[in-house]
């Protein structure tokens, strides 16, 4: 593979263009709307002066890609890293256009990030950057508009200060703007759960399709972050076996399963599984390769390529990260005959839970914790049974069956509205 092959399977916008020219072809889609549907309603690209500290002047990159405004208003994160590209953008904007489209809620998808690092940063700083950012590109997004929620390195103080200058400018409080809020400022109950509780969801129906216990279904979460954390109490606690976890100082690893609830104690305290003495130490990469049952990546990107695809032990493969296996590695998962639950799929949950946030804002009524789970179980099997349905009636993998059922979805809506010109 030569060094620009490698660069395009590790791109999240080259994988997400790969699966969507195949859902496309086997749909049959018309070329014109194929295009149209490919390609991004709009990208935003804004630079943020920032006062720095030290007083020093900063200048930061910023994006807001919104993918497709077909089904309603567009739906994404924002994301704050130093390897924040426009073209990663760009990829997981479509990506969330696909994943609203799957779990039938009236989304479009978008997806902004910020280039920096916020490690480096001060509380004062990243409130800064969150607020010009926010004004920058004010006349773009809203709840009717494009509605942003947390992602990589962001979280509900993030979206408070996105709220706040949102309707500072608009000259009352639009709960409805973002979200992913503090409960206080109109969150919604069951929030941060939702997109663990998602994984947990669909690997739960995966496992009636085969006929596994719970308690002998040994599982390793990759990634011990918000998503992979809660993914791992919560199926600890409805009885499967965490044999594994990993985040990036390294992973652990235990046959006889992980003490979930002391672990979560010790991360809570130390900021990382490092120096937990549950198990045994492994890499983080190497803890993909592990004999196990339930292989569950939560961290980043392209962490299951065509170099390591081969040496994936699991069965089942429950993807809680965006994009985790690129698409050279879906072919030779499926050829090994591994049942893979595609993000757009899997990690739904997050989004879910966002529109019910959405809905609650809007109505001014808020649900339990109790209703808000019992809803997001209704749309995770309804999506979970209508993908793999899918791809039994077109002898596709579920990846290409997610894509083909959201891209029908989307273009099914175009053609009711017609373009406009």
């Amino acid at each position: 593979m030569s060094s620009e092959e490698k660069e395009k399977e590790l791109s999240v916008y080259e994988s997400m263009a790969a699966r969507y020219d195949v859902a496309a072809r086997k749909l049959g889609l018309d070329e014109g709307l194929s295009e149209y549907l490919r390609t991004p309603n709009r990208e935003i690209i804004v630079h943020i002066p920032v006062t720095m500290d030290d007083s020093t002047l900063r200048v930061f990159d910023g994006y807001r890609v919104q993918h497709s405004i077909a089904r309603g208003p567009c739906k994404g994160g924002l994301r704050y890293s130093p390897d924040v590209t426009l073209d990663e953008i760009r990829g997981l904007a479509a990506e969330m256009t696909w994943k609203c489209a799957v779990a039938n809620i009236p989304f479009g998808g978008a997806k902004g990030g910020i280039i920096c690092d916020p490690s480096k940063l001060s509380q004062g700083e990243l409130e800064r950057i969150t607020r010009r950012y926010t004004a920058e590109i004010l006349d773009y997004i809203g709840p009717d508009r494009d509605v942003p929620a947390p992602d990589m390195n962001t979280n509900e103080q993030t979206m408070a200060w996105i709220m706040d200058t949102y309707s500072m400018h608009m000259r009352h409080t639009v709960t409805g703007s973002v979200t992913g809020k503090p409960l206080d400022l109109g969150g919604s109950a069951g929030r941060r759960e939702a997109t663990g509780r998602g994984c947990m969801l669909t690997a739960d129906e995966a496992l009636k399709r085969f006929h596994w216990q719970k308690a002998n279904t040994r599982v390793i979460v990759q990634g011990f972050g918000n998503v992979g954390s809660q993914a791992a109490r919560l199926m600890h606690e409805a009885g499967y076996k965490i044999i594994g976890v990993a985040d990036i100082s390294g992973g652990l690893f235990n046959t006889s399963g992980i003490n979930i609830p002391r672990l979560l104690a010790h991360v809570e305290k130390h900021r990382t599984i490092a120096g937990f003495e549950g198990g045994e130490s492994i890499g983080a990469q190497e803890i993909l390769e592990q004999e196990c049952d339930v292989l569950l990546p939560a961290a980043l990107e392209s962490v299951i390529t065509s170099k390591n695809a081969h040496k994936v032990k699991a069965k089942l493969l429950v993807e809680g990260a965006n994009s985790p296996t690129t698409p050279p590695a879906d072919d030779i998962l499926f050829d090994r005959g591994v049942f893979v639950i595609p993000d757009i799929l899997a990690n739904a949950g997050g989004v879910t839970v966002s529109y019910f946030e959405w809905v609650q804002d809007r109505q001014g009524y808020f649900w339990t914790e109790a209703m808000v789970n019992d809803r997001l179980k209704q749309i995770m099997v309804s999506a979970f049974d209508a993908v793999v349905g899918y791809g039994e009636k077109h002898n596709v993998n579920n990846r290409i069956a997610a894509y083909m059922l959201a891209i029908d979805r989307v273009a099914f809506c175009i053609k009711l509205r017609g373009i406009y010109a």
